[in-house]
């Protein structure tokens, strides 16, 4: 097997830390036990070889021997092909499992970004553009709740990638109160981040980003 080197920024500051998508990435290598290594890009210089491995001048990257893949959802799928910890083996299995990882990038971090943006910023919350965003995210997590009411996993009955990416884009909300209303959402998101496999990945990030603030 070839190394895998996941590559993230060198520093962030301190309020996006622990929200970066790097850790997607090191979460699920955790979960399927692949060995890695961390290298860094320069946050405030991105050069001609960071436009290169990531034509948006962003992060994370993952180096698979002669491959570069750039985009979270990209590297997860492509790391789901190497372990059975994270995607199941069978065209079903493995079908849901693409579905879910497409439904958390596209139908429900549609507004879960903005609306954590927003918040982020301290952006007003009455204007039109808040309140279209706020109605936008409320029809997505409905649906998620119905969903998560009736199930622990959203493949399989275990844990698969897929739970690891809507979770991640769920964790934002959180973090913002967002599924106070929202008990079964609420509740996942506790249960994935309670695994072994996010705390040492969220650890290891913060770690990261702390040591570029002496370097």
């Amino acid at each position: 097997m070839s190394e895998l080197i996941l590559t993230t920024y060198d520093w962030v500051p301190e309020p996006p830390r622990g929200l970066v998508r790097d850790l997607r990435v090191r979460w699920a290598l955790e979960e399927a036990g692949l060995p890695y290594r961390v290298e860094s890009t320069p946050f405030r210089e991105r050069g001609p070889e960071h436009f290169a491995a990531q034509p948006f001048g962003q992060i994370p990257w993952l180096t698979d021997g002669d491959l570069t893949i750039f985009e979270s959802g990209a590297i997860l799928l492509h790391l789901a092909e190497k372990s059975p910890a994270l995607m199941p083996t069978d065209p079903r299995g493995r079908a849901e499992v693409v579905e879910w990882v497409i439904a958390a990038l596209n139908s429900v971090d549609l507004p879960s970004q903005p609306w954590a943006l927003f918040r982020f910023m301290g952006y007003p919350g009455e204007s039109p553009e808040a309140k279209f965003v706020e109605d936008f995210l409320k029809a997505r997590l409905e649906r998620m709740e119905a969903v998560l009411a009736g199930r622990a996993w959203l493949v399989a009955d275990r844990f698969t990638v897929a739970d690891l990416l809507m979770a991640d884009v769920l964790r934002q909300v959180d973090k913002f109160d967002g599924l106070a209303m929202y008990p079964a959402c609420h509740a996942y998101v506790a249960r994935m981040t309670a695994r072994p496999a996010f705390l040492t990945a969220y650890d290891d990030q913060m770690a990261h980003f702390a040591a570029g603030d002496v370097a």
